[in-house]
């Protein structure tokens, strides 16, 4: 018996090790990607007129579109856009949830409520249409797609969070702090906040792929970025007139990028959730 539980803690420390390197090697290539594009200059995808519609090869890896323009360097540089926008709409929203997670289960009455409607009626809406709406009242462009994103992807996390907190309020050291006179408020920042910490990291990370792919859908139906930006959406829209003329690559190597990035951040996820989550953890 002893040698089956030597074995299988074993097996716990080598899978937690294997999930430690994938997330340090996804987070690698993730903040690499996206220190290439920021730091790229517009000469990599400059307009090139006498390397038009080239298919790929060595010299252009993703091959060139009608006007001559790397499709390499434009899809790094697209995802490198789509991955800021992502990263601050995602933390934004992800704020929201936790603010209204806490203060829902922390106060609850007229708050919890209050808080619970608006999930409901944020969630009873497609998170796309959402976005248009959003996005086209505010003008489009960057601010508009961010707004539209950090406005409707709180709601799941900030159920999660909720649900994290009604059960800790019944602990006794929660119901001592509050016979001694601490404030929920107090509380909330002293005990709730630390709790719900892992799981809020986790919601953050998984924010991320949605994020990343309602930008690419607004800007790839042409109300999201404007077309002067190598977004991967634009560069996606732009491919689709050319793909009845052979022109395969310019849509499958940045469509292929966008999958890439967006699995990763999934199964980032997944590894911090086993990494970091306590109860996981424990077990």
């Amino acid at each position: 018996m002893m040698k089956a539980l030597t074995l299988s803690a074993a097996g716990g420390l080598n899978l937690r090790r294997r999930y430690l390197i994938f997330a340090v090697l996804a987070a690698v290539f993730l903040a690499g990607l996206f220190l290439w594009g920021v730091t790229m200059p517009e000469s990599a995808y400059a307009v090139n007129y006498g390397q038009k519609n080239l298919a790929p090869s060595a010299t252009h890896l993703f091959g060139t579109d009608h006007m001559g323009r790397d499709m390499f360097a434009r899809a790094v540089k697209g995802m490198s856009i789509s991955l800021q926008i992502g990263f601050g709409a995602a933390f934004f929203s992800s704020c929201i949830a936790l603010l209204l997670g806490t203060l829902s289960a922390a106060f609850g009455g007229k708050v919890d409520r209050c808080v619970l409607w608006l999930v409901d009626l944020c969630m009873g809406i497609p998170h796309i249409l959402l976005i248009l709406m959003i996005s086209v009242m505010l003008g489009g462009g960057i601010a508009g797609v961010s707004t539209g994103i950090i406005v409707t992807h709180w709601p799941r996390l900030t159920r999660v969070i909720r649900a994290e907190v009604m059960q800790l309020r019944t602990e006794p050291y929660i119901m001592a702090a509050r016979h001694y006179g601490h404030s929920w408020i107090a509380v909330t920042r002293r005990h709730f906040v630390p709790h719900v910490l892992p799981q809020y990291i986790i919601g953050l990370v998984l924010l991320f792929p949605h994020a990343v792919m309602h930008e690419a859908a607004v800007s790839f139906l042409g109300y999201g970025l404007p077309l002067d930006m190598p977004a991967i959406g634009i560069i996606l829209s732009e491919s689709m007139r050319y793909l009845a003329l052979g022109m395969w690559w310019l849509a499958f190597f940045p469509g292929f990028l966008l999958l890439v990035v967006v699995l990763l951040f999934d199964r980032l996820g997944t590894a911090l959730r086993e990494l970091i989550d306590p109860q996981r953890v424990q077990a």
